[in-house]
């Protein structure tokens, strides 16, 4: 396909940036009106309550190529993207973030990398000039063990700044989870990828919406969806304590056997102790075991990952090709 036809599709989902995404849009068309394709944005509104909407519904009016989709209510970012990959019709499709901290300029080598053949183009964000901070540290320490207990290598530092062929989008539509989180997803699929490092700019405005509750939430989807490790430790555990108590009893029954039974101690504490141990690890367990329990009732329910405010249906995670 000659470049003046080859159609890209970038979505961007927006959370409370109103008098932020005019000027990211701004940034954003002085980039790709330098390109020779056909450009199609797709912002989506993950249940603003600041007046982005009528930002987004301005932008709609004066540039024809924005196509505006407005959830009912905040879904949460990994959902915001899934509706925006959803409705997003291209040869290649690029999302990436409306504050700013995602550099446009970065578009052109991720189109010409998928020309070359790649299906995932990874933008790996690089922040080893930026001081300490208790985000830094959580997020390598994430990675290190996402990596380690998981079958599905995630990149440290993926950003969710990234353009997919047309076939790679397609095989990611597919893949029905609701508990969402498209940088493993998108790892496990596999296909042919190139990695284009960068150092994040500064906002535009406004702050990150990613709090650590968010943090910890996404965390734990990438956790229970990619590794069963936890069962394992629990299991692991259990097989320790068992193996204790055997050779607990074994202890016991020499003195029944050298008939030295006057030696044996009371030994309240220490079955006490020995007790709250065991308890505390059998809750430890079914804990673990009631957050994959909690997860498969959530994906048995069928609901769908987001619903569009204009009382559009969201497309079928079955039917997506």
């Amino acid at each position: 396909m000659s470049d003046s036809r080859l159609r890209i599709s970038i979505v961007v989902p927006v959370y409370n940036e109103a008098g932020v995404v005019e000027h990211f849009h701004l940034q954003l068309t002085a980039v790709t009106e330098e390109l020779p394709f056909v450009f199609k944005y797709y912002y989506v509104d993950d249940g603003s309550e600041d007046g982005s909407d009528q930002s987004l519904a301005a932008l709609a009016k004066q540039d024809d190529r924005v196509d505006v989709l407005t959830l009912s209510r905040n879904f949460g970012h990994q959902a915001a993207l899934t509706a925006g990959l959803d409705h997003a019709e291209g040869d290649i499709v690029i999302t990436m973030d409306g504050d700013g901290q995602h550099p446009p300029e970065m578009i052109a080598e991720m189109i010409q990398l998928v020309q070359q053949g790649y299906d995932i183009v990874q933008a790996q964000r690089l922040d080893d000039q930026e001081a300490i901070s208790f985000k830094k540290f959580t997020s390598s320490a994430f990675y290190r063990m996402i990596n380690r207990i998981s079958g599905t290598h995630v990149l440290q530092g993926a950003s969710d700044f990234r353009a997919m062929s047309r076939q790679a989008v397609d095989a990611l539509k597919s893949m029905p989870e609701y508990h969402r989180f498209l940088r493993g997803l998108i790892s496990w699929l596999g296909y042919r990828s190139a990695i284009l490092p960068y150092h994040p700019p500064q906002r535009i405005g406004g702050r990150s919406k990613y709090s650590l509750r968010k943090m910890l939430k996404l965390a734990s989807d990438a956790l229970f969806s990619f590794s069963l490790v936890p069962l394992y430790i629990g299991l692991s555990v259990g097989g320790l304590f068992l193996c204790l108590a055997f050779m607990e009893m074994l202890y016991v029954l020499s003195f029944w056997v050298t008939g030295h039974t006057s030696n044996l101690a009371p030994g309240w504490s220490s079955l006490m102790f020995v007790i709250l141990i065991v308890g505390g690890m059998l809750m430890v367990l079914l804990g673990f075991i009631g957050v994959y329990v909690g997860y498969i009732f959530q994906e048995v329910k069928r609901r769908p990952v987001y619903i569009l405010k204009q009382g559009t249906v969201p497309l079928e995670r079955d039917d997506v090709e």
